[in-house]
């Protein structure tokens, strides 16, 4: 397959063949990741409607065989999901660094994602959170490992095809991303939902085996583990891990065998632990003494936008999740008398990324040239801005599904202003939190960043179990306010932010 995409950069003999102009390793990378985000958007589009499948929150007629819940807890359970996912990138990292490498742990964790999947095309409660719980872990252990292999095939950061190298991988993403509803979608909503999140593992056994064929292009760097665990500290490791283990075991067992259990005794702790974990992270990068008064400034100035992503990050990915569910339940999904399933709106997003984001870049680059891009304060004020402005939008057809099912334009129109408003926030949170990271972190901010998307869907996870109606145009109203109003105090505070910010701009 990646072979289908590569071309010679030249036809001396003996020349080095290219993937568009970049390392041969860049095909093997791209189709891994555009096979895993085949197989993760897929298994997301048909998650909520598969929860709320046959209960209150399901449309007329919506195929049956779901785990019939509420809108609420297949939010909670929604937002959970994403949240691990986002979190468990961090120890995806540390393993990749100090134990496996990124090659193996990239391949462990493919494996894991497809028995994943595996384990949720069998009907049953128990299996489906097993096989969500195994699709959690084995995405966070490859988010950040196969990325740092594409950095590998560069000869370092200066390398004039490094960026381009990056665009390239993120379209895989966003193609996979496209795709994956369209297909897994369709068969999972109007066949059989178990069939859908088989044709997921499918998706992700091709990314495997693809992978497994085409490491041989792959940077030698990425076989190597950078600094392996010594065996003190692999002893150390192993020991807390089986006393948490344990300690988990005999807590549960208790709470199970005194009748006292229900879901939220698992969902209430892990939802908690997504908003802790990432304030005590932060608090002991700010209290390093090791950070000099610079570093420290920067903190300072990062953790501004760490709250404003995770507001922003809050909302958005209430796309898979609320708008989903009033997608298949509210609206009235055909165009000029052809019907399609809820899931493709999933789509809608990928592939305006993929219209836009030249517009976008082509547009920072111009007003570059006349000495007016905006900074990179301006560009996260307007992201949250534009996410809240598209849930003001969403009280509309909120409104208007009370008389009956709404246009699908609506939600076109609501997944574009978010789209943007991701196009203004998201890269330029990745790069900012590169420019300042404390030398001493440098390597684990990258997770950090991660762990806004952690806080926010957390967030929306902790207001689901409280019982609150995310489709319930007061919510929706008080989450678009905030956003609003956080993007306006970034915008305010603006001169303070660049001063803490020092020589980042």
């Amino acid at each position: 397959m990646a072979s289908s995409l590569t071309k010679d950069s030249s036809r001396t003999p003996g020349s080095e063949r290219t993937f568009f102009g970049h390392p041969r390793g860049l095909a093997t990378l791209f189709m891994t990741e555009m096979w895993e985000r085949f197989s993760f958007y897929g298994m997301r589009a048909l998650l909520p409607l598969y929860l709320v499948s046959g209960g209150t929150a399901a449309a007329t007629g919506s195929q049956g065989g779901g785990l019939a819940m509420t809108a609420a807890t297949a939010t909670a359970i929604y937002s959970i999901y994403l949240a691990m996912v986002y979190l468990l990138a961090m120890p995806g990292g540390w393993f990749g660094d100090r134990v496996w490498g990124p090659r193996k742990t990239v391949t462990i964790s493919s494996s894991i994602i497809m028995l994943g999947h595996l384990t949720l095309a069998l009907p049953g409660q128990l299996t489906f959170f097993a096989g969500l719980a195994l699709v959690a872990i084995g995405s966070g252990l490859l988010k950040a490992n196969i990325s740092t292999m594409v950095g590998h095939l560069y000869d370092g950061p200066d390398d004039p095809r490094r960026d381009g190298g990056f665009t390239v991988f993120y379209m895989g993403i966003n193609l996979g991303g496209f795709v994956a509803p369209l297909v897994i979608g369709t068969v999972g909503q109007q066949v059989n939902w178990h069939l859908g999140f088989a044709l997921a593992a499918v998706g992700m056994a091709l990314g495997l085996v693809q992978f497994l064929l085409g490491t041989r292009h792959l940077d030698p760097r990425s076989n190597e583990v950078p600094k392996p665990l010594s065996a003190e500290e692999r002893r150390t490791v192993v020991q807390k891990s089986l006393l948490w283990t344990i300690a988990a075991v005999v807590f549960y067992g208790i709470v199970v065998g005194a009748g006292f259990y229900t879901m939220n005794w698992a969902l209430v702790p892990i939802t908690v632990a997504g908003l802790l974990i990432p304030v005590a992270v932060l608090v002991r990068i700010k209290r390093d003494r090791d950070l000099s008064r610079v570093e420290q400034s920067k903190m300072t100035g990062y953790i501004w936008f760490f709250v404003a992503a995770a507001v922003f990050w809050m909302i958005y990915d209430q796309g898979g999740s609320t708008l989903a569910i009033f997608a298949d339940a509210h609206t009235n999904n055909s165009v000029l008398g052809w019907s399609f399933p809820a899931s493709w709106f999933q789509s809608v997003n990928p592939v305006l990324i993929m219209a836009l984001a030249p517009v976008l870049a082509w547009l920072w680059m111009f007003l570059a040239r006349k000495a007016q891009d905006p900074s990179t304060v301006v560009k996260f004020s307007a992201g949250l801005v534009l996410i809240g402005l598209s849930f003001f939008l969403f009280m509309l057809p909120l409104a208007a599904s009370d008389s009956g099912k709404v246009s699908p334009m609506w939600l076109v129109g609501i997944y574009l202003l978010q789209t943007v408003g991701e196009l203004c926030l998201s890269p330029v949170g990745l790069s900012v939190t590169t420019k300042m990271a404390p030398a001493k972190y440098a390597s684990q901010m990258m997770g950090v960043w991660f762990l806004a998307v952690t806080a926010g869907d957390s967030v929306t996870g902790l207001l689901s179990l409280a019982g609150v109606d995310l489709n319930k145009g007061g919510i929706v109203a008080m989450e678009a306010a905030l956003a609003v109003l956080a993007g306006v105090a970034v915008y305010m505070y603006r001169s303070r932010v660049r001063r803490l910010m020092g020589d980042v701009h």
